[in-house]
């Protein structure tokens, strides 16, 4: 079966995006880190340089989300 992905947190950086990473990934739950664009550079990616969306298949958000707001 093929789940979508979903938001489930934006961190300001890439090393609060890696600590949630490794919370999920320590519970089972894959997930994705996307870096945002930064919108002056249309949709050029630097690296460390702006908020990180974490993602996570739809079926796995809600458990996702109680995990990070009980961290």
């Amino acid at each position: 079966m093929n789940h979508s992905l979903v938001e489930v947190y934006s961190a300001s950086s890439d090393a609060e995006a890696h600590i949630i990473k490794g919370l999920l990934e320590s519970h089972g739950i894959s997930c994705v880190l996307q870096p945002h664009a930064i919108s002056s550079l249309d949709n050029i990616l630097v690296p460390g340089s702006g908020a990180v969306n974490v993602l996570v298949e739809s079926q796995a958000a809600d458990e996702a989300r109680r995990l990070i707001e009980a961290d």
